[in-house]
């Protein structure tokens, strides 16, 4: 149950952050301390959703596990937005798309692989799951290819962007409906060898109300962090010369990742590999399907419109990921070789963006 976030640490870092960011200090001081803030704050909303989660069953525990380890990320790219900071909006969708898929899926694969000599899980689930993320590819590449090809113009591709985004947010909608209502049954439980385990060993620490508590307070939290985080990032950009793409992609999607990243770890380490599967793909999902939808008509309303025409690199990027992600699932069954390989195509990418 993430140990290793302690309460004091939590507040201290807290505290120290809101201090920077009031008293002015440093930016790419700022920049740490939020970052640091970031983590503990998001492993304690980690810790508080499992302990939801425990009470609402596997499945809504899952959905819950992506849709509130996918807070910090919403919440720093709707700063974002607000500053009208678009690129670096789309940098960090891509980036949490495939930390996601590489990272976090890699490092849950990899630790469970290290293990346990093969892990399963539900094989129906994991193909739907993959056909969800080719969907995403696919509204990501037709908008960038009619606007870049000249056939629409800015204005059209505005149209265009708010129209893929509600058809890929009722997409979203109708998953949700399909996998926990009219075919739950259907997909069932993640099938995986259980290992023997003390009585009592995942109970979680907290009373159902206690958790809704922490999850509130943590969401907060998460939100004031997250502020002061993206108000350093211009200033990081131009102190160190790291582009946009690398920043959004990389930097602010592995800070807003640390909550999957302990999660899905530990579940694969018990052999729950299907729970950190659902974990890690249902984030990228969400992302992909939902937030970066919702992003285009918050910004809409704020009177700018943002597309939904990501560049070459960024849609080569997801694309790459996706691939990988769904040949190494789609059997129902993993071990660390994959997990390594998936870490593999991460670094690949990161040392790319890092050089654009």
């Amino acid at each position: 149950m993430k140990k290793w976030i302690s309460p004091a640490l939590l507040v201290i870092t807290f505290v120290l952050s809101a201090i920077g960011h009031f008293a002015n200090w440093d930016h790419t001081l700022q920049f740490v301390l939020s970052a640091v803030s970031v983590v503990f704050v998001a492993g304690f909303l980690g810790r508080a959703t499992e302990s939801v989660a425990h009470y609402a069953g596997q499945r809504l525990g899952g959905f819950l596990n992506a849709t509130f380890g996918n807070a910090a990320e919403l919440i720093i790219a709707f700063f974002l937005v607000k500053e009208g900071l678009f690129d670096m909006v789309k940098a960090s969708l891509t980036g949490s798309i495939i930390g996601n898929l590489l990272l976090v899926l890699g490092l849950s694969i990899f630790a469970g692989g290290m293990k346990y000599k093969v892990q399963n899980f539900n094989v129906t689930l994991a193909g739907l799951n993959g056909s969800l993320m080719i969907v995403a590819v696919i509204a990501l590449f037709v908008p960038a290819m009619f606007f870049n090809t000249h056939s629409i113009t800015a204005k059209d591709t505005d149209v265009l962007s708010l129209i893929v985004a509600g058809l890929l947010i009722a997409s979203y909608i109708a998953w949700l409906i399909f996998s926990m209502i009219t075919h739950k049954k259907y997909l069932g439980d993640v099938t995986e060898d259980k290992e023997e385990e003390l009585p009592n060993e995942h109970a979680p620490a907290w009373s159902m109300k206690r958790s809704i508590l922490y999850l509130v307070t943590a969401t907060v939290m998460v939100a004031f962090v997250s502020e002061w985080l993206v108000g350093t990032l211009e200033t990081l950009t131009e102190r160190f010369g790291f582009s946009e793409l690398f920043v959004g992609a990389f930097l602010v999607a592995i800070i807003g990742n640390a909550a999957e990243h302990s999660a899905a770890i530990m579940l694969a380490t018990k052999n729950k590999i299907g729970a950190a599967v659902e974990i890690a793909v249902g984030s990228s999902l969400q992302i992909a399907l939902f937030v970066a939808p919702v992003l285009i008509f918050v910004s809409y309303f704020m009177g700018n419109t943002m597309d939904i025409v990501f560049t070459t690199i960024e849609i080569v990027a997801i694309a790459v990921s996706v691939f990988i992600a769904k040949s190494i699932i789609q059997d129902g069954a993993t071990n660390w070789y994959e997990g390594l390989l998936l870490l593999t195509v991460y670094l690949i990418l990161g040392v790319s963006f890092y050089l654009v």
